[in-house]
């Protein structure tokens, strides 16, 4: 034992991260292959399938779709006349890789997907590692990573979904703008708007960036040319992020084709209707209130939710540890979720890229406190498969 904690310490940092990330891949999996051997026929599998052919479920067969038949470029409809759940709502980069490696190495899409999927998911977590040195110290660095790797949702990490490649792309914008290499972080801006939405929230989140830059620059100086390579980092981040909405009106005629697509998802929840920036969310509490509880109000409900977020990550030590450039990429994001965004069963993993608060729940020190995050963390990680990857019948739980 004393020489396992010799080498342990030893080891290089990126070492230590791939272990931890490596170990909770392993008790994931093995849930995982719980669920599986109990998982009865449904719409993607047969009963009791491999785990290959059950990571590939629900929005994985989407990005099969996309990765061996494109997209259509007529919209499908509905009996009522309104656009239809279709393969426009998921980003190209991901089932390119995957048709990439499927090409190249004949290999079936289950196991593809997991070629690109799981290589991602311990890239992100080194890279995440380098994110948290930026304002943790080491020990608490690591431990950031050991609560990424057994977040409730981070069996999305070894699936068929874009996840695991959008966190590492995610995660390497952010290191290069914290520090401060905008012009770098250009290309990899572009890749990530492409694999999940997230121009826009960039965009934000690199314009309070400026704000707070300019603000501070009597300290930290700030030249012209920086503010310049900042804006115009800004300036495409903008673009992606309606790039795709672009993209999709040029291929299917229609200017609305990718929002109402989305749209097309919340449909059995409250019906059709334009996208009103920051109602989805009210709409949602009230629905889900008036679903679990019978009564109205969800929208107080959902204030006090962000008031106990907005006290977190300004207010307390772990949430100021972050420092300012990490908590305005996750005040930007939890923004653009707001504007448009319809709360459901898939919220947990859309949370994700809110990856960098881990840090403020690392900082604690206690160890009582710390084995205990790590089990709620894996208890809730079983609730997450319970509840949203494994079907049960009818199943309206999409992970």
């Amino acid at each position: 034992m004393r020489t396992i904690r010799v080498r342990w310490r030893v080891a290089p940092w990126w070492a230590q991260a791939l272990l931890v990330y490596g170990a909770a891949r392993i008790v994931t999996t093995a849930m995982m292959l719980w669920f599986a051997a109990h998982q009865e026929q449904n719409p993607w599998t047969g009963a009791s399938p491999g785990y290959a052919a059950f990571a590939s479920i629900w929005d994985g067969r989407w990005y099969q779709i996309v990765a061996l038949g494109g997209y259509p470029s007529e919209l499908p409809l509905t009996d009522g006349g309104h656009v239809g759940e279709n393969a426009w709502a998921f980003m190209p980069v991901y089932p390119v890789l995957v048709r990439i490696i499927m090409v190249l190495t004949h290999l079936p899409w289950e196991i593809a997907a997991l070629v690109v999927s799981i290589p991602c998911g311990f890239g992100a977590a080194v890279v995440f590692h380098r994110l948290m040195r930026q304002v943790l110290d080491e020990r608490s660095a690591l431990f950031a990573v050991v609560l990424f790797s057994v977040a409730p949702a981070s069996p999305v990490l070894q699936v068929a979904y874009a996840e695991s490649l959008y966190l590492l792309l995610l995660g390497v914008a952010l290191l290069l703008i914290m520090r401060h290499r905008y012009l770098s972080a250009i290309p990899v801006i572009v890749v990530m708007a492409l694999t999940r939405p997230s121009g826009l929230a960039f965009a934000l989140f690199l314009l309070l960036h400026l704000v707070h830059r300019f603000w501070v620059r009597a300290r930290h100086p700030f030249s012209l040319a920086e503010a310049v390579r900042l804006c115009i980092t800004g300036l495409v981040s903008a673009f992606m992020g309606v790039a795709w909405l672009l993209i999709a009106w040029a291929v299917t005629g229609s200017p609305t084709a990718y929002t109402d697509t989305e749209l097309a998802w919340r449909s059995s929840y409250v019906g059709y209707g334009p996208l009103i920036p920051f109602e989805p969310w009210i709409q949602g509490a009230n629905w889900w209130m008036r679903r679990w509880l019978g009564m109205d109000g969800g929208w107080l409900l959902l204030i006090a939710l962000l008031a106990f977020a907005v006290y977190g990550l300004f207010f307390t030590r772990g949430g100021r540890a972050l420092g300012v450039t990490l908590r305005l990429w996750i005040v930007s994001y939890a923004v653009y979720l707001l504007a448009v965004f319809f709360p459901q069963s898939s919220t947990f993993r859309l949370l994700a890229p809110l990856f960098p608060a881990a840090g403020a729940f690392a900082v604690p020190r206690s160890r009582i406190y710390r084995v205990t995050a790590v089990l709620v963390s894996l208890v809730l990680q079983w609730v997450w498969l319970w509840a949203c990857w494994q079907v049960d019948g009818y199943d309206w739980t999409p992970p």
